[in-house]
């Protein structure tokens, strides 16, 4: 049924959101008191900063970035975080709030949005999150696993280890300490096999008594939106983005905080490339070729990642009207 014009002033704010959204069958009685968290997700350069202001705008609200780069205010150009003229169209959350020495973490970022969420939710119905960082999503839509904090003697103790019998013997000690985890950790993945080992040291337990074994209830309903292209179309836009960020001065933000390069923050496709050409392992035109090798084999994970979650309902990001249709019918339903 078509709502009339006439009326409009007695619909109930979520129907006319709907209207907005060219929903002709929302009907004026439809009132929905849950409130909704859509979540746009994706590999990198795959087309979530667009379809997400428009979104935004469409849905009157804000933009909370789920990017563990963009966080940082000294990795502009490198993360593709948004411009000022996109800031300003559109409020964006956690987005340049950290300097690269500050400690964060996928724990903090989830206490952080769901206090966010608390507050955004007192006054709107519907709240929008996007970005590509698998861990910093799941954490805010199903809970994270509460895990101590490890002290730094610990801390210490593993590198030094880690630097005397390498990552094989890591990888012994863990199956010896944990084998449950041993077989289902990335081997390859130095860092989690330290922290595994660091949690089994500090605490006598082993790291997967500390994993949680079932998705933490969240008080508001979650639309997950999921975008990809095809492989060729994707890797081919990732590599116009390279040449794009380069164009746009990244060589220089990267020597700007080579200084700093050993903090984790820094750890990240783009700068660390770069790095290799400052400290002259590899040719300039070698760093960025690294860059758009190892950004498309990220990407690659990262809708490994995702395509293991069933809520996740995928389009191409040109779908732009069945995007839209489909969030309006899910916040109808709810």
């Amino acid at each position: 049924m078509k709502v009339s014009m006439v009326s409009l002033v007695a619909i109930p704010t979520m129907a006319q959101i709907f209207i907005k959204l060219t929903i002709d069958n929302c009907q004026s009685s439809i009132v929905n008191n849950m409130k909704s968290l859509v979540v746009i997700l994706g590999p990198t350069a795959v087309g979530k900063t667009k379809l997400s202001l428009e979104l935004a705008e469409t849905l009157h609200t804000s933009i909370i970035s789920a990017d563990s780069r963009q966080l940082y205010a000294d990795l502009k150009i490198g993360t593709a975080a948004p411009t000022p003229e996109e800031l300003f169209r559109v409020k964006h959350y956690f987005v340049g709030t950290l300097q690269l020495t500050d400690y964060y973490s996928a724990a903090l970022y989830a206490d952080e949005v769901l206090a966010l969420l608390d507050r955004l939710f007192q006054t709107q119905d519907v709240a929008l999150m996007t970005g590509g960082s698998m861990m910093y999503i799941d954490a805010v839509c199903q809970g994270i696993d509460d895990i101590p904090t490890v002290d730094e003697e610990t801390r210490t103790m593993m590198w030094q280890k880690y630097d005397e019998i390498g990552l094989e013997g890591l990888q012994r000690e863990l199956k010896l300490l944990d084998p449950e985890y041993y077989n289902i950790v990335d081997l390859k993945n130095y860092k989690r096999i330290v922290h595994a080992l660091e949690i089994c040291y500090m605490t006598g337990l082993t790291f997967t008594s500390f994993r949680q074994r079932k998705p933490a209830n969240r008080p508001f309903n979650i639309i997950k939106i999921g975008l990809n292209r095809e492989r060729s179309e994707l890797f081919a836009r990732i590599n116009q983005r390279v040449d794009e960020m380069m164009q746009q001065g990244m060589l220089d933000e990267a020597r700007r905080v080579y200084p700093l390069r050993n903090l984790n923050s820094l750890n990240t496709v783009g700068y660390k490339e770069l790095f290799k050409y400052f400290d002259g392992e590899w040719t300039f035109e070698e760093a960025v070729e690294k860059i758009k090798r190892n950004t498309r084999v990220y990407a690659k994970k990262q809708l490994t990642w995702f395509k293991k979650d069933p809520a996740i309902h995928w389009f191409h990001p040109d779908q732009q009207q069945e995007i839209i249709d489909f969030c309006a019918q899910s916040l109808l339903q709810r």
